[in-house]
């Protein structure tokens, strides 16, 4: 079972997590690993305690055991898979380990995975099933950032009879998940029903597949990087929205390209084709006054002074509530609406006074305040428009009451009667939210 071309990644890396479930695949990926002296000491097996099968425990000590025998570092992770209302028991369980995997790696790391060339044509053809387009017909990708390292597929172009052939003439022991017989999930009843059928006609299948897998993966790749470098050109890096005149400009089917790769770029899921559309036609093409919004994975996306925007699910807020600042040397943590702070100014910026009585407030409705080197009050709904703050911003905007009197707005203005005399040090308030 030769792997140095799929393991050349290996040897570069700082260090090496391999999602190890005690199964076949993975036991046969350690082991094969354990024994390559350049990249053993790297090596930690990391087993993904789901709390869904009564006998994980069981399951976790047999990879202790594993581990131990091989002289190979061992790590238990306990992850939350209960499926939230719109997922799948199959799709929780893969994102609790993406999450778990995503929290262990630095740069320079990589989290090697154990798919074959089976899981690869099951993948292909479940996304065939399901209407996929070019990158879901691409399969699984044998190297894809992963947080802040690389995650590895290097078994992926190897068959699930190979891994078989070497366990059983390494005489490995692994524990078989009585789950996988359970043909309910799509996966498994594609794989205990259908492929049998498939194989018995056709061998070879998975080589074949995984082949056009491939040719679908450079037809991806090509398509992705002409459209990612278009999408970066009309790209908002401060707020990171897009110019919607921008992407009008394009084709329809270009203005599709352009959103999925401006949603990878956010590091978000890809919508499914309804979704996408209502997007195209829904946000894209409303008049400027409207606001129509999009549900996506917990995310909105949303229009604004000609910008397309994917942005936080507006949080729920006590906006009645009133929160003390004693201690303006910590940061102070808002329920469900990030982090304020307190730092210095240079000398010759503008800045606030530490001194007297500092509250948190929200907006209630006709808050005024004088700024510097303006004349008269100001509305915060003229402010809030001048500076084109967008609509889902002003109303969790914390507002800063000092000796109970409005003295800043978030990090955008501080009031005149506020500053900081001179010689004296002046100090912002930061904000730091993801909306």
């Amino acid at each position: 079972m030769p792997l140095n071309a799929a393991l050349a990644a290996c040897y570069q890396a700082t260090r090496l997590f391999i999602g190890y479930s005690g199964g076949v695949d993975s036991h046969v990926l350690l082991h094969y690993l354990a024994n390559e002296p350049a990249l053993k000491a790297k090596l930690c097996a990391v087993y993904i305690h789901h709390g869904l099968q009564a006998v994980a425990d069981d399951w976790l000590n047999h990879c202790q055991q594993s581990c131990d025998a091989l002289g190979v570092e061992f790590k238990a992770i306990h992850v939350n898979a209960q499926p939230t209302q719109r997922q799948s028991p199959e799709e929780a369980a893969r994102d609790a380990r993406y999450q778990a995997f995503k929290s262990l790696v630095n740069q320079g790391d990589a989290v090697l995975f154990a798919q074959h060339q089976q899981d690869q044509l099951e993948t292909v053809l479940l996304q065939l099933f399901r209407g996929a387009g070019l990158k879901g017909l691409s399969g699984m990708p044998a190297e894809i950032s992963l947080g802040e390292g690389r995650l590895l597929r290097p078994l992926l172009a190897v068959s699930q009879q190979a891994i078989l052939d070497y366990a059983n003439y390494h005489q490995l022991n692994w524990v078989e998940d009585p789950s996988n017989q359970d043909s309910q999930f799509d996966r498994n009843y594609l794989r205990n029903e259908v492929m049998p059928l498939l194989t018995q006609r056709w061998q070879g299948l998975d080589a074949v597949v995984t082949r056009s897998a491939r040719h679908c993966q450079d037809a991806q790749s090509l398509l992705s990087a002409l459209m990612h470098d278009k999408m970066l050109a009309m790209l908002d890096l401060q707020n990171q929205s897009l110019n919607i005149n921008k992407i009008l400009a394009y084709s329809h089917h270009e203005q599709q390209w352009l959103i999925r790769e401006w949603l990878d770029y956010l590091q978000q899921r890809m919508p499914s084709e309804k979704v996408l559309k209502a997007i195209l036609s829904t946000v894209l093409l409303a008049e400027e006054d409207a606001n129509p919004q999009i549900d996506l994975n917990g995310k909105v996306i949303c229009r604004y002074q000609n910008q397309l925007y994917c942005v936080n699910k507006t949080a729920n807020i006590d906006c009645q509530q009133v929160i003390i600042w004693q201690d303006r040397t910590q940061s102070l943590n808002l329920d469900n609406n990030g982090v304020l702070s307190v730092q210095a100014v240079l000398t010759d910026e503008i800045g606030l006074s530490l001194a007297g009585d500092w509250q948190i407030k929200y907006r209630q409705g006709g808050e005024k305040i004088k700024l510097p080197f303006r004349k008269g009050r100001h509305n915060l709904k003229a402010l809030y428009q001048e500076a084109k703050i967008a609509p889902w911003l002003r109303a969790v905007m914390p507002l800063l009451y000092i000796d109970g009197e409005l003295a800043a707005i978030a990090d955008y203005w501080i009031g005149t009667d506020f500053l900081a005399a001179d010689g004296e040090q002046g100090f912002k308030v930061v904000w730091q939210t993801e909306c």
